[in-house]
């Protein structure tokens, strides 16, 4: 008799793992991730947002079975060693997470799809993986978004299961209606096209389209509020911090839980702001700046240079009359947010590319993303301490390049002045 068991969730009901599943799941580095928030510090807004990586991992294998098995229905055979990969790779894809979602590859830190190899390759997860006979190395090209397989966008591409999945998943959490989609319209629409990969067949394009707005409407409401920026900007202060102390090295955030951390943070902080942070007791918004209100590419050395940004904090922080470290600047990225990098099969046989500046163009999306992203992009500086940002001052110098910011941080001149 096959082994297997099943999961209640709730947000797909029951869950079903089959064997190969069960050889990884009680393995250490997977059980770690049922002490990783999916949200971050989302939950300081929104009291439900307190879910996981493990619910989120066993909900996106779930859609991956459900995804393979729909294929299947409409003609296309799927290997038995494809599928498998393709399952374990949706199981696993975030076994490299940090904690607090992804404010720690924000403050510097490699990010976690190549931190996905060292659990692949060691320990009691490695070991698992080879008893039941699969692929490390096609699990972690799965995992990091190789396109060399038919079926790889599944596990990673614009509308992977991941997503299906994470979308769902923090909406309902969270108790708003901004990231309710139509799962199952979508992956009754997938298809695969030789040569092209996985794609979507027309009767999906409403339920894309609406995939494609319910992320931006996360985006703007839920991950990037400006509460939970505050807070995620505190704790990348706090880590990088320790760090450069040497209390804590990279590798023991990568393998640590959220309240091991903070845990961590507190006992070694002489800021008091791993204490406001445990506390709820947030940075203030001094300036808020949609990004349509700056200059076409301002302020993205912002969102690329963490070592930069610590150090302009700590300047306007003593221009404005704060102590270093009491003063944050925050300006989101997410460039891929409304990305989309599969066809679309049309039912006269013809495939084009739903999105592009190309010709080919059928959305037509690659025209309102650009703005759409903008919109919900915010520049903000936070304060521990009351004090007024001049916003004119600010824009001018976001809009300053990187290299010209540094000369004048190398040279003491001021940040925040005319011209």
């Amino acid at each position: 008799m096959t082994q297997l068991e099943v999961v209640r969730d709730p947000l797909w009901n029951n869950i079903r793992l089959e064997p190969e599943a069960l050889a990884v799941v009680d393995t250490p580095a997977v059980q770690r991730l049922r002490y990783v928030r999916q949200l971050g510090h989302a939950f300081l807004v929104y009291p439900g947002a307190t879910h996981t990586r493990f619910e989120h991992m066993l909900g996106a294998y779930h859609l991956a079975r459900r995804a393979l098995a729909q294929l299947e229905e409409t003609g296309h055979r799927v290997d038995s060693a494809d599928a498998r990969h393709i399952q374990l790779a949706a199981l696993l894809h975030d076994i490299g997470h940090y904690p607090f979602s992804h404010a720690l590859e924000e403050a510097g830190l490699p990010n976690h799809e190549a931190l996905a190899e060292r659990h692949l390759d060691a320990g009691e997860l490695a070991v698992a993986l080879e008893r039941i006979d699969v692929d490390r190395r096609r699990l972690l090209a799965l995992i990091r978004g190789g396109r060399g397989e038919a079926l790889s966008g599944l596990v990673s591409g614009s509308l992977d299961v991941d997503k299906l999945d994470y979308l769902s998943r923090d909406a309902s959490m969270c108790g708003v209606p901004y990231g309710v989609i139509d799962v199952d319209r979508l992956l009754m629409s997938l298809t695969v096209v030789p040569g092209r990969g996985l794609a979507v067949t027309e009767k999906g394009l409403a339920a894309l389209e609406s995939l494609l707005y319910a992320k931006y409407q996360m985006y703007r409401n839920v991950y990037w509020h400006h509460a939970v920026r505050s807070a995620t900007a505190m704790f990348k202060r706090l880590v990088r911090q320790a760090l450069a102390a040497g209390s804590m090295s990279d590798e023991d955030v990568a393998v640590a839980t959220d309240d091991g951390l903070i845990h961590e943070l507190q006992r070694g902080d002489t800021t008091g702001l791993a204490q406001a942070l445990r506390e709820r007791r947030l940075a203030k918004r001094a300036l808020d700046l949609a990004a349509t209100e700056l200059p076409d590419g301002a302020g993205e050395w912002l969102g690329a240079d963490p070592d930069l940004v610590a150090s302009v904090e700590d300047r306007l922080a003593t221009e404005v009359g704060l102590e270093p470290g009491e003063l944050f600047i925050d300006f989101p990225v997410k460039r891929d947010m409304l990305g989309l990098d599969l066809p679309l099969a049309r039912r006269d046989g013809s495939v084009v590319q739903l999105a592009g500046t190309g010709a080919e163009s059928y959305l037509g999306l690659a025209r309102v993303a650009r703005e759409l992203v903008r919109s919900a992009r915010r520049l903000r500086v936070f304060v521990l301490r009351r004090r007024d940002v001049p916003a004119k001052l600010l824009i001018g110098m976001a809009a300053l390049p990187g290299d010209e910011v540094r000369r004048r941080l190398a040279e003491d001149r001021p940040l925040l002045r005319p011209g």
